[in-house]
């Protein structure tokens, strides 16, 4: 069975770092310390130029939930048609409605979108907000997503690994299951066992320092404490740590 390990990218530099870890794939964003929004056409094109890795875009318009607005789902239309001209082999969405349901509407208008241009369908962990996520993945299936990102509706994926079993066993030869959120060295292999799925996505993130953040009465830190001044990037040793243990689960 083949493993495909995704690395959450913020950046062209977290592409490169995720690329020198061997990561196989990765899922390309801005703004990571929001939860990830939509990236620039700009770092997609140097990424897909300067390394071999699958490029699967987020396109989130704005932070907090995922209850869309016309003018938000406008936009969201035109970034992905932007993003996948330029490049992206698919893309990250997820929409629902304020009751916790998933918004077919919206979800059959990207679905149609994102299939015109052959690239990858993946609902996000939208999914983990869901109120019936059995009925929810069925939804999902009759759109033809390709892939789930799931941390089986908990905080991390080991907390939630009981529903990403029971949707890889009851799923699995439907739709992907690919399970993130605290996924590490320590703890891919028994996920892995678990759940039986064969996709992970993880940030691997260390912390890099820019001390130019704060200036006398002036900080643009987004971190607090001793990494007031610093900033996230993907750590490429993280990267190799966690293909090392898929490496020997295969």
């Amino acid at each position: 069975m083949v493993i495909i390990f995704e690395v959450c990218c913020g950046s062209y530099q977290d592409a490169l770092n995720a690329a020198a870890g061997g990561a196989s794939r990765i899922e390309l964003n801005s703004a990571l310390y929001l939860g990830g929004l939509t990236p620039s056409t700009a770092s997609l094109k140097l990424i897909k130029a300067k390394t071999k890795l699958k490029v699967i875009c987020m396109v989130r318009p704005r932070p907090a939930g995922f209850c869309y607005n016309n003018y938000e789902f406008e936009q969201m239309l035109f970034e992905t048609e932007n993003l996948l001209e330029n490049g992206a082999d698919g893309i990250a969405f997820g929409c629902l409605n304020s009751d916790y349901t998933i918004n077919t509407n919206q979800v059959e208008r990207m679905s149609d979108l994102i299939n015109k241009y052959k690239a990858e369908t993946v609902f996000h962990r939208a999914f983990d907000c869901v109120g019936e996520p059995l009925k929810a993945v069925e939804i999902l299936v009759n759109f033809k997503i390709k892939r789930l990102l799931t941390s089986g509706q908990k905080a991390t994926a080991l907390e939630g690994i009981e529903l990403i079993k029971q949707l890889q066993k009851k799923y699995g030869q439907q739709i992907e299951i690919l399970a993130g959120s605290g996924i590490n060295s320590a703890n891919a292999a028994e996920i892995l066992q678990y759940t039986g799925i064969s996709q992970l996505h993880a940030t691997c993130k260390s912390y890099k320092e820019d001390n130019t953040t704060t200036a006398i009465g002036v900080s643009y830190g987004y971190l607090k404490g001793q990494l007031l001044n610093s900033y996230e990037e993907v750590d490429p040793s993280i990267v190799r740590k966690i293909v090392t243990v898929i490496d020997k689960k295969v």
